[in-house]
This record gives C-alpha cells, sequence and structure tokens, in this order.
C-alpha cells in the first residue's frame, strides 16, 4: 500500500482553515483524512460530512490516538489549553502541527505538554481559507523533527502547491509582525474612523478611486473575517505590539504637522521615509500593482472620475513613516508577504514612487481642510485599537471588530468578490516577475 493509503492525517479544529486543510489533503488523495471540533459539534459535522471522504471524529482524544500527523486548527489565545486537553494523548512517533499565526507561544505549548517521542513542526499558510494555496508562501518551522519525520511533514503540506518557507518560531512571528500586525492596524482603523463617522466610503468623493478601492475592499474582507484571526496576531505577539504602537504614533505626529500647515517639516519626514523604503529601488523594478485604470476594476462606487477629489493617504503616509522610525525594510519580508500586505504594500509602492501622485497628496493633507476631520476620526481610531493591543484586551477587540464589522455586512458579499479578483489579478502580476 502507499504512503497516502496508510497514514492517518488529523486535523483538530473544524473552523475555517481546518477544514480547507481536510479539504485539500483529501482531494490530493490522503485516504485517511480526520477532523474533529468540539464535542458538542460532533453530529452536526458529522452530517456535513457524511457524502464526502474526510473522517469526523469525536473529539481530540480520538485524533491524537490515532493519527500520524496532527495540525491543531484553533485559536492562538486557546492554543495552550486546546494541547494540554488532548497533547498527552498523541500517538507515539506521530508529527503535530499547528495553525496558529502566532508560533512561539505555539511551540512553548507543544514542548510543554506533548510527549517527548512526538516529532514538532508546526506550519502556517499566510492566506485564509478562501484563497487559492498555490504559490502563496506557506511556512514551515522544524522545532522537533527527525530528518525523515520532516521529509514526511513536507511531502504532506506539498499537495497546497504553495512556496514553502523554513523559518524558526522567533523569526517567523518576527516577520508576520512586520507583514500583518500593522497591515491590519491599518485597515481596522480605517474601518472603524469611517463607522465612526457614518460614512460608507465608496459614496465620498475624496474615498474614490484606485488606491481606495484597494483600501475599501480589503478593509472589508477583514471585516467580514472572524475576529480571533486578527487579535491572536495582534495581542500574542510581542513584536506585534512595538509595531502597531509606532504606527498609531506615526499617524499623529503627521496629522499635528498637518493641521499645524508646517510645510517644510511635513515634506522633510514625507521624503526621508520614502528615500528609506523605496529609494534603493532599481529604476526597471517591475511594480507591484499594475495601474489605476486596473485598479478601478474593482470599485464599489459608480462615481464618475470627474468627481473625484484628492485624498491625504494618511494611513499611507504612517505606513511608510512608521517602517522608516523602526528601521524596517518591508522588501526584505515579501518571502512571506500574505495577499493583504501584497495589496497594501502595492498601494503604498504605487502613491510613493508616483511623483505627481505623492505632491497632489501633501497638498491635500497640508491644505485641504475639508478633508481634516476624516483624518482626525483616522488617528483617534488608529490610537484606539493600538490601545486595545497593549492592554491585551481580547474581549475589547472584539467589541471594537464587532461593531465596526456590523456597519458594513451587506457590502461583505460584494467587496469579498472584488477582493478575490484583486487578489488574483496582483497572483498573477507576481507570478510574471
Amino acid at each position: 500500500m502507499t504512503e497516502k493509503e496508510t497514514i492517518q492525517l488529523g486535523i483538530i479544529g473544524a473552523g475555517g482553515m481546518g477544514r480547507f486543510y481536510a479539504q485539500r489533503l483529501s482531494a490530493a488523495g490522503w485516504k485517511n483524512v480526520n477532523i474533529c471540533d468540539l464535542p458538542q459539534n460532533y453530529e452536526s459535522i458529522k452530517e456535513e460530512y457524511k457524502d464526502s471522504d474526510i473522517n469526523v471524529l469525536p473529539d481530540g482524544y480520538h485524533i491524537s490516538r490515532r493519527c500520524d500527523w496532527i495540525m491543531y486548527s484553533v485559536e492562538a489565545e486557546h492554543i495552550e489549553a486546546v494541547v494540554a486537553k488532548y497533547g498527552p494523548a498523541t500517538k507515539i512517533d506521530s508529527i503535530v502541527a499547528g495553525q496558529t499565526s502566532v508560533k512561539q507561544p505555539e511551540v512553548d505549548a507543544f514542548m510543554k505538554h506533548l510527549p517527548p517521542d512526538v516529532h514538532i513542526i508546526p506550519c502556517h499558510s499566510m492566506h485564509g481559507p478562501g484563497v487559492d494555496p498555490k504559490g502563496q508562501p506557506l511556512v514551515v518551522t522544524r522545532a522537533r523533527a527527525t530528518d525523515e519525520k520532516y521529509e514526511l511533514a513536507l511531502r504532506i503540506l506539498s499537495c497546497f502547491e504553495s512556496n514553502m518557507v523554513h523559518l524558526s518560531a522567533e523569526e517567523h512571528d518576527k516577520i508576520t509582525a512586520d507583514v500583518q500586525a500593522v497591515t491590519h492596524a491599518a485597515f481596522l482603523s480605517m474601518g472603524s474612523a469611517w463607522k465612526a463617522n457614518n460614512q460608507f466610503p465608496w459614496l465620498i468623493p475624496h474615498f474614490v478611486g484606485g488606491i481606495e478601492n484597494v483600501k475599501v475592499n480589503v478593509a472589508l474582507r477583514i471585516y467580514s473575517n472572524k475576529w480571533h484571526v486578527y487579535a491572536g496576531l495582534a495581542i500574542m505577539n510581542p513584536s506585534a505590539k512595538v509595531q502597531i504602537a509606532q504606527y498609531a504614533r506615526s499617524v499623529a505626529d503627521l496629522f499635528k504637522l498637518m493641521i499645524q500647515e508646517k510645510e517644510d517639516e511635513f515634506r522633510a519626514r514625507i521624503q526621508a521615509a520614502n528615500a528609506f523604503v523605496f529609494g534603493g529601488l532599481q529604476k526597471d523594478h517591475a511594480p507591484i500593482l499594475l495601474s489605476d485604470e486596473i485598479l478601478d476594476e474593482f470599485s464599489l462606487s459608480k462615481m464618475p472620475k470627474e468627481k473625484r477629489e484628492p485624498n491625504s493617504h494618511l494611513s499611507l503616509l504612517a505606513m511608510v513613516d512608521c517602517w522608516y522610525t523602526l528601521k524596517l525594510n518591508p522588501y526584505e519580508h515579501m518571502v512571506c508577504q500574505t495577499p493583504l500586505f501584497r495589496l497594501w504594500m502595492g498601494i503604498t509602492e504605487y502613491l510613493f514612487r508616483s511623483g505627481p501622485m505623492l505632491e497632489d497628496t501633501i497638498e491635500a493633507a497640508l491644505h485641504r481642510k475639508e478633508i481634516r476631520p476624516d483624518d482626525m476620526e483616522f488617528v483617534t481610531c488608529a490610537r484606539g485599537w493600538a490601545e486595545c493591543v497593549e492592554l491585551g484586551s481580547m474581549d475589547g477587540y472584539e467589541k471594537r471588530f464587532a461593531s465596526t464589522a456590523a456597519f458594513f455586512q451587506d457590502r461583505f458579499a460584494e467587496s469579498n468578490v472584488l477582493g478575490n479578483k484583486m487578489i488574483a489579478m496582483i497572483s498573477k502580476n507576481v507570478e510574471k516577475k
């Protein structure tokens, strides 16, 4: 019998990524794919999968005792409790993985609660369950494993056709803080600001256009997902707290210069940040995104171009200022880029490498007083998210997230369709390079 016919694969947690992994592994020809969720969900999940080749087991004990490769697909804040409960029952000589977005706490939990005769090889697909994994980064961490078991883990994961990136837990957490945490904070702050102002941005002239289409669609995409995905990354990753706090400071510092119209100081700060992040790019550097005309295809607005108005793009100016202040080069982390970070990086690069567009943005930031109320609300919301993360409040994070999500929920279906098209477009663009 072949490897795919004899090896038992198990997934503890039937959320979005758990189901995604189970379905992908089964479709790839692995004959013994098992999944479980909370015991109270057993009957409903069993009914859901009754016509598939995926086996539904009652709980994590059954997965742990039976399977040769086990993946914990649970929220980062609950990983230790779940591993403590089911880990001691882990089958001898099996491989244990985890799919949380913060790896060090996960590895610590495995080392603490798993028997010493099992192998620990966590992984992290750097995308959500609605994204085609082909060509996307998939981080693999060899925490404790023989060569034979590590090679087996890689063979199991190879069916995703992702680009495997081999990192330690510490390296993973530092990079994801740089790549994901601040990106999420920016989009979360945008959504909160629009909600606070009772605005649907696609109806506001200075929130319509190619760059704005990315902002709106990605912000709504984040708010249509589960809050704990972003909360775990932000609150449980120590590096993320530093990045998010600096982003809020950059937003506030730039806004203070804007309202005082300190043009020389404002321009000098933007130029220094621009030179640090983008100054080293070669002239033949292929842009991440393509053009304003292409981005116009992904608009929720029907507003004609002639009615659009300039925007300060404070969220983007502050991002580059944040990278400059922390001396982070985002291009060094493109190996672990998520689809959302690629889009964020793309519009930021697009703005800063277009002289006329950047000049219009600076002029709007300094002199268009009618957009100041929107920028002020953004400053307030950026600080609010940073304080929530600094306090480590999962409950506060959930309440802030849910409040804004409810405001935009009627547009989630449409924005997700457009968001998927944007991600597909930019992924094809990257493949061509």
